[in-house]
């Protein structure tokens, strides 16, 4: 028997395998979603836990922008109501894509913006921390909001991120495809920071100092080299 949106469930049961995969969340939780029309097709309730993110596309739910499930097998996840806020909010998305991404992580329970310090992800700009509340609440959906706006563009054209605090990233992007490579890009960036610590002085921030340096380094060859 035919399911709904048959493809876009297929492709987020995938890329949930690929996250688990490459490291880019774990079992305690994540979550992707898409929009499908006035639809949203998102991972359910457990799908790390109790599936370790090997799911059939029938797994992968259909609800309303507002939590009414129509279709899947599983209970709807708790922090679905922050993807139905950000989906709501910026109309010129298509996707979320949440996880626990292991050098990622590194920067949410310490509570520190990661900057970009490679060429791959300095046109996502910082990555901001948002402010701290529980992973279901609606008060996360709130502070996430409030981190997101005003990268209306980059949600548009490609995607923008928010760290949430002592819990993980937030991917707000134009498609599923997107979502999933500026996560993984910013998990590599994270790791880039993490691994140079051992290369720089200890009263040296590997962080600014790379950032500074990549930015400079592209703005002089596009002052050299104009288009």
């Amino acid at each position: 028997m035919p399911i709904m949106y048959a493809e876009t469930r297929e492709r987020i049961a995938e890329l949930g395998r690929l996250m688990f995969d490459r490291k880019l969340t774990d079992t305690a939780g994540g979550n992707i979603s898409a929009r499908a029309g006035e639809h949203v097709c998102i991972t359910p309730r457990y799908a790390g836990s109790k599936h370790q993110w090997h799911l059939r596309p029938e797994q992968v739910l259909v609800t309303t922008m507002d939590g009414t499930k129509l279709e899947g097998e599983g209970e709807i996840s708790r922090e679905a109501k922050v993807h139905y806020t950000l989906l709501k909010a910026f109309p010129e998305s298509g996707a979320v894509v949440h996880g626990h991404a292991q050098n990622i992580m590194v920067f949410c329970a310490a509570n520190i913006p990661m900057p970009p310090v490679v060429e791959a992800t300095q046109k996502y700009g910082e990555i901001k921390v948002c402010r701290y509340a529980t992973a279901h609440s609606g008060k996360l959906a709130e502070y996430l909001l409030a981190e997101f706006a005003g990268q209306e563009t980059r949600i548009k054209t490609t995607a923008a991120a928010v760290m949430a605090v002592y819990h993980g990233l937030f991917v707000l992007a134009h498609d599923l495809e997107t979502g999933f490579d500026v996560t993984e890009r910013l998990d590599r960036n994270a790791r880039i920071i993490l691994q140079a610590r051992s290369l720089f002085p200890p009263n040296v921030d590997p962080a600014s100092t790379m950032s500074k340096a990549c930015a400079d380094a592209i703005a002089s060859f596009k002052t050299e080299n104009p288009t």
